[in-house]
């Protein structure tokens, strides 16, 4: 087909490119989870990069009724955008983790090598990040007490979780889009929990299918799911089905404190960057159930699997209490 696609970068028209085909998804702007920005900064161009890096298989697929597939086109034939230099192009140097002591020197370490669109995204937090300040500041005031004259010759890490025994006392929280820092993704870290026997939280939003992430860790390891309910609830339904058919997810993380986004001003900074003179909509559209509450939810959750319910996100005692009341 022609090419034509600077025409189609509007919310009345979006037209992608997607590994060689021409994909109309002006209909599904309103029903993106991240919202339209995300898709229009992108619109008229070949996207295939920025949607394999933060979606996996089957997306295209299970969204078929909102996304309509136009034709096949050259890509070659495309005018090229400037790409962002990678590390060994930036002059970084390759630095060994076996050298690096701390946590600190990691982040330190991936702060130069990540691009800046994935920096943007982990690193940044709500507003004015103080309560990422103060989580930092909270954690490094937990002192150890130590206890004397133990004997330290076969000491063990493993730990017990809803009944699944793990190899440490320590989990991966669901980090959303783990391509954004390694080719590897989820994939990876599930590779790293099995050395250890750690348990890998995935996240709803990975950027690739949780079938696949569980095959890359060991028989028997743990895994859990962490579970946003989103606006559209037959497919949050049919996201459940799939999850309770793999034996390796042990429980299901509820996120109950995301009803609407935060307001990440370095991640948002950097995309409005990105964006050309579109018209994007609403400035924040957010694909989670706003009207999620302890008395419908839960039960509807309930119903829908067998696995243990983990409520993530309680900040206050009040909610651990009414929590408890609505426990399953």
């Amino acid at each position: 087909m022609g090419h034509g696609m600077s025409k189609h970068a509007s919310l009345e028209s979006c037209w992608v490119i997607l590994y060689g085909k021409v994909y109309n998804v002006t209909k599904f702007l309103s029903h993106h989870p991240g919202g339209s920005t995300a898709i229009l900064q992108l619109a008229g161009q070949d996207a295939t990069e920025d949607f394999d890096l933060i979606h996996p298989r089957g997306t295209l697929e299970d969204h078929s009724e909102l996304v309509v597939e136009l034709g096949d086109i050259d890509v070659d034939s495309l005018p090229k955008s400037p790409k962002e230099p990678d590390a060994s192009q930036r002059g970084e140097i390759d630095i060994p983790m076996s050298s690096l002591l701390s946590l600190d020197e990691i982040e330190e370490l991936a702060a130069r090598q990540i691009n800046q669109k994935g920096l943007t995204y982990y690193a940044s937090a709500t507003d004015d990040q103080l309560s990422k300040r103060l989580n930092n500041q909270v954690y490094r005031s937990i002192l150890l007490r130590p206890r004397v004259f133990v004997d330290c010759t076969d000491c063990d890490l493993s730990a017990s979780f809803l009944g699944q025994k793990l190899g440490l006392p320590v989990f991966i929280s669901p980090a959303a889009m783990a391509r954004l820092a390694h080719p590897t993704g989820e994939c990876g870290i599930a590779s790293a929990c099995s050395e250890f026997g750690a348990l890998q939280i995935i996240s709803h939003n990975a950027s690739i299918a949780p079938e696949d992430i569980v095959k890359a860790g060991k028989p028997g390891q743990v895994f859990a799911w962490q579970l946003y309910v989103l606006k559209d609830i037959k497919r949050t339904e049919a996201f459940l089905a799939r999850i309770n058919k793999i034996k390796e997810i042990k429980c299901i993380c509820l996120t109950v404190d995301a009803p609407f986004p935060g307001k990440r001003e370095d991640d948002v900074r950097f995309k409005n960057s990105e964006l050309r003179n579109v018209d994007a909509g609403k400035a924040q559209e957010w694909g989670t159930e706003g009207g999620l509450t302890w008395a419908r939810t839960i039960p509807w959750l309930r119903s829908h699997t067998s696995l243990p319910i983990i409520v993530k996100g309680i900040q206050t005692h009040e909610d651990a209490y009414i929590a408890s009341k609505y426990a399953p």
